[in-house]
Order: structure tokens, then C-alpha cells, then sequence
């Protein structure tokens, strides 16, 4: 049997004031994998926080609550992990980084992953 592809919560804090929190743990209630990436390691909901990245291949979807600012350090990471789908949550839009993804085939949403998650839409 094949293993459920991974979401790959970009910006990952241990803070459950955080959105990011949030999001990692509706993901995990809905039954989907998580890796959590962020600028610092530390722990959320008893899953380590990485500061590097899975293996290409495993990652399905990235949901970014890194800032635009902040992105440049991740672009690369993220582009060789070859995503299906790249989410830019409120606040994460990146115009130039969204076209980028675009041309490599991947595809590029606006949204908040809570509400998508919240109405069956993720």
C-alpha cells in the first residue's frame, strides 16, 4: 500500500497562538502527514520541528506561513521537492515566487488552509 503524500507546513512554531500551529494540527485531525519545517527546530503538538526538508518525491503539498521576506532562504528548498501544489496562506503572497512555481509545473494557490481544510476543499 502506498503511503499518504506528505504536507509540508512551512514555518512551523510550537506557539498554538500561531496559524501555522493551527494548520498542523487540522491536518493531522483530517488524516494527512505532516513535516514540519521551520526556521527553528522545537516541537509542535509532539512532532519535531525540522529545519531542513523530507526527501523529493514524498511531498505533495507545501503550506507556507513564511512571509516574503523570509522566503528567498527556502525558494530552492522548496522548487526541488518537486510539490504538486504550493499554498501561499494570507500574508505569504509572493508574486514573483508564484510565477516561478508556475512554470515548473506546480500548481499555485492563494488560500488559507484552515478554511480549506474547514469546508472539505483541501
Amino acid at each position: 500500500m502506498a503511503k499518504k503524500p506528505i504536507t509540508l507546513v512551512l514555518g512551523a512554531s510550537g506557539n498554538p497562538e500561531r496559524y501555522s500551529y493551527r494548520a498542523a494540527r487540522m491536518l493531522k485531525a483530517a488524516g494527512h502527514p505532516v513535516w514540519l519545517t521551520g526556521r527553528r527546530t522545537g516541537v509542535l503538538d509532539g512532532d519535531v520541528i525540522h529545519t531542513d526538508f523530507p526527501e523529493p518525491g514524498l511531498v505533495d503539498t507545501v503550506t507556507l506561513y513564511v512571509g516574503p521576506a523570509h522566503q528567498p532562504a527556502f525558494m530552492e528548498a522548496v522548487e526541488a521537492l518537486k510539490p504538486r501544489r504550493v499554498i501561499f496562506n494570507p500574508g505569504t503572497e509572493n508574486p514573483d515566487w508564484q510565477t516561478r512555481l508556475e512554470g515548473q509545473g506546480i500548481v499555485v494557490e492563494e488560500a488559507c488552509t484552515l478554511v480549506l481544510l474547514s469546508i472539505g476543499q483541501y
